[in-house]
């Protein structure tokens, strides 16, 4: 009897794990184009991903009882050359579950120079949760992006470079790049030397607009690795537009702190986020 409800209730465990982490891929018939890498995918101890060039993400969908509508697409940050997808994305993701929102932990390709990758990737991964919202007990117009560094360059680009069917409600930008300069970044997405004018397209803080999606930026003065001046420029371009929009600075807490705890300020980041989507009504 004892071994009977055992077994019953692991396969419940089971079966909700798989639920909870469903995979999605982006692409049912593989993508139009190709990075060109040709390299195994590898995750190393830290759950830092590289050579990613299958298209996916994973859905954590908030049970359909406690769901309150609101979902969000994590994107990882890395530099473009990787996807740092724990602390980064299926914490975070497992966090918004405990909040009634879904989320989806966004595995786009690393672009290695072709610049239109990741955005693609982000978009069609939009469209897939418009088109199954009412599937997975969505409104689809509670969509947003959330991302961290690099990751949140390509959120910041999805929300400045959209089209009608692809424009997320709402943006949260955790420590971004926003725009292009003479770093790891610019260097793997738009390779050596860019020309200006590709440079000005992918810095997004150029790109805003009054219909800019409403965004919450959340960064530390200290950080060495993006300065906050990329946070401060695409505050301002909001500001400027009128979009309604916040940002929240620590004095200390550097760069990458993600879900992880330091002991520092940054540890309360989650809280400021909560209040922020309680204030516009995504909780």
């Amino acid at each position: 009897m004892i071994k009977s409800v055992l077994i019953f209730f692991g396969f419940i465990v089971i079966s909700y794990t798989s639920m909870a982490q469903q995979e999605i891929k982006l692409y049912k018939n593989g993508p139009a184009e190709s990075s060109g890498i040709t390299e195994k995918e590898e995750r190393n101890a830290y759950s830092f991903v590289t050579n990613v060039t299958d298209a996916r993400m994973y859905a954590y969908l908030a049970p359909a009882e406690k769901s309150n509508g609101t979902a969000v697409l994590i994107c990882p940050g890395g530099g473009y050359g990787g996807l740092a997808v724990e602390h980064e994305g299926s914490m975070v993701a497992q966090w918004l579950n405990s909040l009634g929102i879904s989320a989806f932990v966004l595995y786009y390709r690393m672009p290695a120079t072709h610049w239109e990758i990741p955005l693609n990737d982000a978009q069609t991964a939009l469209q897939i949760i418009k088109k199954k919202a009412k599937e997975w007990h969505i409104d689809k117009h509670k969509i947003g992006i959330m991302g961290f560094s690099a990751g949140g360059h390509l959120a910041s680009t999805a929300g400045t470079h959209y089209t009608h069917k692809t424009r997320p409600d709402f943006m949260v930008l955790v420590y971004p790049v926003i725009y292009m300069s003479q770093d790891g970044t610019t260097l793997n997405l738009l390779g050596e030397n860019p020309p200006e004018d590709l440079k000005r397209r992918f810095s997004n803080d150029l790109h805003v607009t009054a219909d800019t999606p409403p965004t919450l930026l959340i960064v530390a003065k200290d950080d060495d690795v993006v300065p906050a001046d990329h946070s401060f420029r695409f505050y301002k371009a909001l500001q400027d537009n009128k979009v309604r929009s916040e940002l929240h600075t620590y004095q200390t807490g550097g760069h990458g702190f993600g879900m992880w705890k330091r002991n520092a300020e940054t540890d309360g980041w989650t809280d400021v986020l909560q209040k922020w989507l309680s204030s516009n009504g995504l909780l």
